[in-house]
């Protein structure tokens, strides 16, 4: 497994994710409350929004549930959060990008680096990892709305950087600035996408094996478990075999 998609890095087990739902949903509702929050209620008019809605839908979050936090976007007007970033390294000299939505900096600050140091990692500058990677647009289809072949061909012509295809779906890269210019072309082809966004793609991969495979799973669950981070990125390449090894334990 490749640390460096959101798609991938995180729902790496899929009965922990199963547990997390009531996490996950929380983490969604507070992303389509702070893109409501910062355009426009309506996702035909709001890019933001539009995606944090798909990011619902592909959790299989309830449609009530998403029209109530866009109403509670604009209830909740006194509550402001911020978009804040760490950086830090883990075992086997992994990078890992931390994306949070906090209303309270110093809180989440402190949860992060403590969640570091008692997990084998330390939190580094900012900067000192991001370079290891790049910011593009990630739109992900599943694997039965046309061949890779199709797929790709749809994707270059809209103005696609990259496909992976895979039997679990396709993954669609293109420049974040053209995430949703992108995304458009591509409901006209394929139809709607089961998820698009935002992520850092690690340029290179760091292959981790034995003991320190272990050690970086169990950070990356740590952070993930963190109440105000929403995403969490790294650089590192698990086989497949000792992955569900340790999906196993």
């Amino acid at each position: 497994m490749a640390g460096h998609s959101k798609f991938k890095n995180i729902q790496h087990r899929k009965g922990a994710q199963d547990k997390k739902r009531a996490k996950i949903f929380a983490r969604l509702t507070k992303e389509v409350m702070v893109a409501a929050k910062m355009g426009m209620p309506d996702p035909d008019a709001n890019p933001r929004l539009r995606t944090a809605i798909l990011a619902a839908r592909a959790q299989n979050m309830p449609k009530d549930n998403i029209e109530r936090a866009i109403k509670k976007s604009a209830d909740d007007a006194d509550t402001n959060y911020d978009e804040v970033r760490y950086e830090g390294f883990g075992p086997a000299g992994i990078g890992i990008i931390v994306e949070t939505l906090t209303d309270n900096r110093n809180r989440t600050a402190g949860d992060v680096r403590s969640t570091f140091s008692k997990n084998g990692g330390n939190l580094g500058e900012t900067g000192s990892v991001s370079f290891m990677f790049d910011k593009v647009g990630a739109i992900e289809f599943d694997a039965d709305v046309a061949d890779a072949e199709a797929v790709f061909e749809a994707a270059i012509e809209a103005g696609a950087e990259d496909v992976d295809s895979s039997g679990d779906g396709h993954e669609i890269i293109c420049a974040a600035d053209e995430l949703h210019a992108v995304m458009t072309a591509l409901q006209d082809a394929l139809g709607e996408p089961r998820g698009a966004t935002i992520i850092w793609r690690a340029q290179n991969d760091i292959a981790v094996e034995g003991e320190a495979a272990e050690k970086v799973l169990k950070l990356i669950d740590a952070l993930d478990d963190v109440d105000d981070v929403q995403n969490v990125y790294a650089n590192f390449d698990i086989s497949e075999d000792l992955l569900e090894q340790l999906s196993s334990d």
